[in-house]
């Protein structure tokens, strides 16, 4: 035996073992850096490919189940498209000249709604309001003679679409 052998040999008695390092086990933590540049790219994809258009017209389907409602029973309110962005509003049921309402200020024309329901409800005993509106109305013009009726305190409110 060489030297070089005997230096390698270890005496179990004499010497004590030495173990390799025990590995302490890291945290599980995962890194999700790339996940958040993913997340990031995606919600620009989306933000740059999206049309918002809130100028679509929507087609609704048509009502199977309704109740009549008797005109003479009701104040009868129609709207009609009007040539700006408002819609023309006449007090009764059709389009007469005669019963256009007046104002063209938004709150001047929702007291004359409001004054013509009463007077409907108060005078002439009828129950319910009946707003008749155009296909191609907007829908804030009818929210709007709505909100005119709920002031008065209707106890019901109908809303018909007119054919053409």
């Amino acid at each position: 035996m060489t030297q070089r052998d005997v230096d390698y040999m270890i005496d179990p008695v004499d010497e004590p073992l030495h173990f390799a390092r025990h590995r302490q086990p890291q945290d599980a933590e995962m890194d999700i850096t790339p996940m958040i540049d993913i997340t990031f790219l995606l919600l620009i994809f989306f933000l740059v490919s999206t049309r918002l258009s809130s100028e679509e017209m929507v087609d609704l389907p048509t009502a199977r189940h309704g109740t009549a409602v008797s005109d003479k029973q009701a104040v009868v309110i129609t709207l009609i498209k009007g040539n700006g962005d408002d819609a023309t509003i006449f007090k009764g049921d059709g389009k007469h000249p005669d019963t256009v309402l007046v104002s063209a200020d938004l709150d001047d024309q929702q007291q004359e709604i409001e004054q013509y329901i009463q007077h409907g409800i108060s005078i002439d005993g009828k129950q319910h309001v009946l707003i008749k509106a155009e296909p191609n109305v907007k829908h804030r013009d009818v929210a709007r003679v709505a909100r005119a009726a709920g002031d008065v305190a209707v106890s019901l409110l109908y809303v018909a679409v007119l054919e053409e």
